[in-house]
């Protein structure tokens, strides 16, 4: 089907629907082809399949592992005694 510019832009939407339903539309500008609407595909996107679920787990497993335990730091009540004399002043 072709169309004009012009006559578009009053037939807009049925032209849409038209174009999603398949049919094939052209806008033409002073007689010549311009433009073709043409329907996006939509498609359902899908989360990752068992096997990528399984060889994420089994890649986070060993990455825990593989990990170093964290060291105890030093007592936080005597954290910030660096900052203070002997009389409790600031240093």
């Amino acid at each position: 089907m072709k169309v004009s510019v012009t006559e578009a832009k009053a037939r807009l939407t049925d032209l849409v629907r038209r174009a999603q339903a398949g049919e094939d539309v052209m806008l033409t500008r002073h007689g010549h082809p311009a433009v073709r609407l043409v329907a996006v595909e939509t498609r359902e996107v899908a989360g990752p399949t068992e096997a990528v679920r399984e060889k994420r787990r089994r890649a986070l497993e060993k990455l825990m592992k593989s990990a170093h335990k964290a060291t105890p730091g030093p007592c936080a009540a005597r954290s910030a005694d660096f900052l203070y004399d002997e009389f409790g002043l600031p240093a």
